[in-house]
């Protein structure tokens, strides 16, 4: 899989140019089950992009795939001379724990990044005279809570409450959910020719999302599915925050589902852009008693990370999801049990034959 060389043009594929769904940050875990669930629902015609080789498992689903950069115009500008891009999956971000080894990087990829691709949705809508659907997942490093005793007190968080994030990742999140905002409803209110309703922007703040599906790569979020995934292998696990540690999460499968039931739903039933969804908020104490009952031989200890804690006692304990309730039907599957018995263990387990 390479770019696209520069000498591609519309001419070179015909007149019209293929309807698309573009999927930037296509190889992270999101975008593995978003393939694969919009391959499995009918959908042909994704355009998968990240900066490194998909599998060949996932290039099979799509298109098209693409090696390269968000913040590379040259790129994007190849794009749009192929395809008609009709929905874009916003993915592409450089995550919480690497956004705080390297702040000005992560400004440049999570911001920069997301303003290519907001002006690339713009300029196809102003093109084919249809607004472009922008599905942009942030996340709960988009708020932040000043102490413990706050965080305690403001039970489920609603989404305009409590967001002054503290790590460079929450705060490029809160700032693309304004900049899609603005592209969406006031984008260049003052041009002549100014066109209105060129973007269709929809957002998700995701809670920890736990996978059975891929490894987790060190996130801030990640001590509940490394629990899980050391146990199934056999190997003792320190988890790097206190057991009365407590934040939302929900399965992968749920996040997946999720994202594209807001992308499904009319415009008309909408009352927002930002939208909290989660599962259930245990604490990392109450995964580890039920990691321990489905892996009696587990070793979990607690080895507090003072930094790591900090970022994750500045997220709330809940948020309040009624809004994606009521105006698109959200519901979650599952409880913690029950994704532990019908999801994680299940999974995980097969991915380490020899322990079973």
């Amino acid at each position: 899989m390479t770019s696209i060389p520069a000498t591609n043009t519309a001419a070179e594929f015909g007149s019209r140019r293929n309807t698309a769904i573009l999927i930037t940050g296509a190889g992270g875990e999101v975008g593995h089950g978003l393939i694969s669930a919009l391959h499995d629902g009918g959908s042909r015609d994704v355009v998968a992009m990240d900066i490194r080789e998909l599998p060949d498992s996932l290039r099979a689903q799509c298109r098209e795939t693409m090696v390269g950069d968000i913040c590379d115009d040259a790129l994007l500008s190849r794009l749009l001379s192929m395809y008609e891009i009709s929905e874009i999956h916003h993915l592409a971000a450089l995550l919480s724990t690497r956004s705080e080894f390297a702040p000005e990087t992560a400004h440049k990829v999570n911001v920069g990044g997301t303003i290519n691709l907001l002006r690339l949705a713009a300029e196809q809508a102003r093109s084919h005279g249809r607004r472009v659907k922008f599905i942009f997942p942030s996340s709960i490093a988009a708020y932040g809570m000043p102490d413990l005793r706050t965080k305690a007190a403001a039970g489920r968080v609603r989404e305009h409450e409590h967001t002054l994030p503290t790590t460079m990742y929450g705060c490029n999140k809160l700032y693309c959910e304004q900049l899609g905002r603005y592209y969406a409803r006031h984008y260049r209110q003052l041009a002549q020719d100014r066109m209105a309703d060129l973007i269709d922007f929809r957002s998700v703040r995701f809670p920890g999302l736990i996978s059975a599906d891929t490894i987790p790569s060190g996130g801030t979020s990640d001590f509940a599915p490394e629990m899980i995934h050391a146990a199934a292998e056999g190997r003792p696990y320190a988890c790097f925050v206190r057991p009365d540690t407590t934040i939302p999460f929900m399965t992968m499968p749920e996040a997946i589902d999720a994202t594209l039931q807001l992308a499904a739903a009319e415009a008309s039933t909408l009352t927002q852009c930002v939208y909290n969804i989660s599962s259930f908020s245990p604490s990392a104490g109450d995964i580890a008693d039920l990691v321990r009952e489905f892996f009696p031989d587990a070793t979990i200890t607690f080895e507090p990370d003072e930094a790591r804690q900090a970022i994750v006692d500045s997220w709330p304990e809940d948020v309040d999801c009624s809004a994606a309730m009521n105006d698109w039907g959200y519901r979650p599957q599952h409880d913690l049990r029950s994704a532990f018995r019908d999801y994680l263990v299940p999974q995980i387990t097969a991915r380490y034959p020899e322990r079973v």
